[in-house]
């Protein structure tokens, strides 16, 4: 055979029993391809949708159904934080819960009573921290406007971030009309991260308020904030029925700052078992494969509702 027709066959991809010779660009993308797909074979993630992002070089480390769009639950609270202090609102304003802002739509529980007065910043406090539902709406109805100004605000903010896959409904998330994709909740993060508040009020273990003279202790949702392992610098939990169990992380990991997103987790502790999971991939690996993408729900995705 030929030299130059032998040249061509291996480059190729035959091998034809030969030693293997690297075609120009060829074997190295090859070789690329092959750890990237075993690093992603490595890190197996119960939650429907994930990505991991190197918050520092925008590096993509792992993505799963990453551009699918869905509800995200009370992700939705880290966009009503960023809203409620772009306006600068005085922050020690004492805002009274109303019968407005009970759940009229999943019956949530909440410790708040109609007629209790908390400051913006408590409020604020306990809306990220504990996830309470009651003191987010209040967020949202007391914003200038009231509910649909805050709702309009939500919703420019995230086309100033380039989130354009997501639609914000409430300031609480217990709307499903709140929909977003993991790809645009890394950036959602990583804006809300530039926020001392939002950083300092997300990463808290546990606060005590006072209503009426009565003390109510509450706990982060996120019982890896207080687990003394983790170097957690923004944390958001969310939970419904149709969004499932989601998480939201920055922390740093093997000596990286990463942007960790996981969307409907299908068990009770899952989300913090896949976060488990990936710290360990990432301290395995040191350096973990760039671009392994699971793709197999992309031909699924959803348009987000108007």
């Amino acid at each position: 055979m030929p030299l130059f027709v032998r040249h061509m066959l291996i480059c190729a991809g035959l091998s034809l029993g030969l030693v293997s010779v690297a075609c120009t660009g060829h074997a190295e993308a090859r070789g690329s391809a092959r750890h990237a797909a075993s690093g992603a074979h490595k890190l197996s993630l119960r939650s429907s949708a994930a990505i991991i992002q190197d918050q520092e070089t925008g590096e993509i480390l792992y993505g799963k159904n990453a551009s699918t769009v869905a509800p995200i639950a009370s992700i939705t609270k880290l966009m009503s934080a960023m809203v409620v202090l772009d306006a600068g609102l005085d922050l020690q304003e004492n805002i009274t819960i109303s019968s407005e802002d009970l759940d009229a739509l999943r019956g949530t529980h909440s410790r708040l009573k109609p007629g209790a007065s908390l400051s913006r910043d408590e409020l604020l406090r306990v809306a990220l921290m504990a996830s309470e539902n009651r003191a987010a709406a209040a967020l949202g109805r007391s914003y200038p406007g009231g509910i649909d100004a805050f709702k309009r605000a939500m919703n420019h903010k995230a086309q100033m971030l380039g989130m354009n896959d997501s639609r914000f409904d409430d300031a609480t998330g217990l709307s499903s009309a709140n929909v977003s994709s993991a790809e645009d909740l890394v950036k959602l993060v990583r804006a809300a991260h530039q926020y001392e508040l939002i950083r300092s009020y997300t990463t808290m273990a546990g606060h005590e308020i006072h209503v009426a003279g009565r003390p109510l202790a509450y706990r982060n949702t996120n019982r890896l904030v207080a687990n003394g392992s983790w170097n957690i610098g923004l944390s958001k939990t969310g939970f419904t029925n149709d969004a499932g169990r989601c998480l939201v992380l920055q922390a740093k990991l093997a000596e990286r700052q990463v942007i960790i997103v996981l969307l409907d987790s299908w068990g009770k502790l899952s989300r913090i078992g896949d976060a488990n999971r990936i710290r360990a991939w990432m301290e395995t690996n040191a350096r973990p494969a760039i671009g392994a993408v699971h793709k197999s729900a992309q031909k699924n995705r959803k348009p987000a509702p108007a």
